[in-house]
């Protein structure tokens, strides 16, 4: 820590916040989540009791906006899809093919939010501790690699569990598999994405908690890391309910299985609606 730093709070070796002592005095506080859905740093001049908000350039602030807008639609759309598949799938409307097919588009949706995700944070400005208060913004990348940032790691995280379930969606066109086949093929994928989509949602909260367990009704942030998890629970409860026994050839419980996956998937609709409005 550079002496000019006066404090670096976060979760284990990852910084999620970072306040420092400005050149002409007074402090500055970069927090990860507001910098790079947001584009603010909050700036305290000397002997002021409150802080002010201060923004990345235009430049940084269009990019902010027009990513979130994509990956929020992206989650609502995807969310949305997956939510009408299980009620097909519920009700008998449609066959297998068409649950299928309804999944698939769904689930192609929710890569593109994992990714577009991945470049809000690759995309992000950056701080300049030391400095003076500012957000700086660099050029646009399409990828990056820095798994030292706990924001990045979740967002990497979550767009990996995003490709793990393609696969599933993808093997679930196969026809005339065996039970075995099934678990290994269609429901290990599954579980193994939400699993991932869990890991991505507790690495969410160490970001925006700093490392702490907490509790912010008034934080627009923290309601969509909340609502996103309790739909990934939701999905891990579809997951294991989707198993499938090898002695009867049927699932465990395909009720449970289908309303947990609509409901969690009406949980991901709702964290994109209300991540339209956490822009700059």
């Amino acid at each position: 820590m550079s002496p000019a730093e006066q404090r670096a709070e976060g979760a284990g070796p990852f910084t999620t916040r970072l306040t420092w002592h400005l050149p002409g005095g007074g402090t500055a506080v970069w927090e990860s989540r507001l910098a790079r859905r947001r584009g603010i740093i909050a700036v305290r001049a000397p002997g002021a009791t409150r802080s002010r908000r201060t923004s990345a350039d235009e430049v940084a602030l269009r990019r902010l906006r027009r990513l979130n807008a994509v990956a929020a639609t992206a989650f609502v759309i995807g969310g949305a899809l997956f939510a009408a598949g299980a009620g097909v799938a519920q009700f008998g409307s449609g066959d297998a093919t068409t649950c299928a097919s309804v999944y698939f588009v769904g689930g192609l949706f929710f890569n593109t939010g994992g990714y577009v995700s991945l470049l809000q944070v690759v995309n992000a400005p950056r701080h300049v501790p030391g400095g003076e208060g500012r957000l700086v913004t660099r050029r646009w990348r399409w990828w990056s690699y820095e798994p030292a940032r706990l924001d990045w790691l979740s967002v990497f995280v979550l767009f990996a569990g995003t490709l793990v379930f393609a696969v599933g969606l993808v093997d679930s066109f196969l026809r005339g598999l065996s039970v075995q086949q099934v678990n290994r093929l269609i429901w290990a994928p599954d579980v193994i994405g939400c699993v991932l989509f869990l890991i991505s949602g507790h690495l969410a909260f160490a970001e925006i908690c700093h490392g702490r367990i907490c509790l912010r009704r008034r934080s627009l942030g923290w309601w969509i890391v909340a609502v996103n998890q309790f739909g990934s629970v939701l999905f891990m409860v579809s997951a294991l309910a989707a198993f499938t026994r090898p002695t009867t050839s049927s699932q465990l419980n395909a009720d449970i299985a289908n309303w947990t996956t609509l409901t969690g998937a009406s949980c991901f609709s709702v964290g994109g609606l209300l991540q339209l409005c956490e822009r700059p």
